[in-house]
């Protein structure tokens, strides 16, 4: 159960941070190299913001934040600890849909496809 365990206590120790220090204000963290050389945001931009919403509650600015990382990458992360956390707990190996290779292609599919739709006339809704 070690491993599990650190990861949420690592987990939480990055979300406190984030929760704590605001990541809407400038400077309050590093910035996006990816936004800076190329002047379009990239799938994880706004990432910070939203995880930082979601901790005070805000589910409506988090989606604006990153649409991605609400719906997707936070919940699927969440199932995957549990999961984990269950099978180390029964003794059994750990498996889960969402490792599977069509999952796993499908991911960086989405994040490509969410990083381009975000820069879009049309998916302006979908930036930070």
């Amino acid at each position: 159960m070690g491993a599990p365990l650190l990861t949420a206590a690592a987990t939480a120790a990055a979300v406190a941070t984030v929760h704590l220090r605001d990541p809407h204000e400038a400077g309050s963290y590093a910035f996006c190299p990816w936004l800076l050389l190329t002047g379009v945001a990239c799938p994880g931009c706004g990432g910070l913001r939203a995880v930082h919403d979601l901790t005070h509650g805000d589910v409506a600015a988090a989606l604006s934040g990153n649409l991605v990382v609400v719906a997707v990458l936070v919940p699927a992360a969440l199932l995957l600890w549990l999961g984990w956390t269950r099978s180390r707990w029964r003794g059994r190996p750990f498996t889960s849909p969402l490792l599977s290779r069509p999952a796993l292609w499908s991911l960086p599919v989405l994040l490509v496809c969410f990083g381009v739709a975000r820069n879009l006339p049309a998916g302006a809704w979908l930036a930070p």
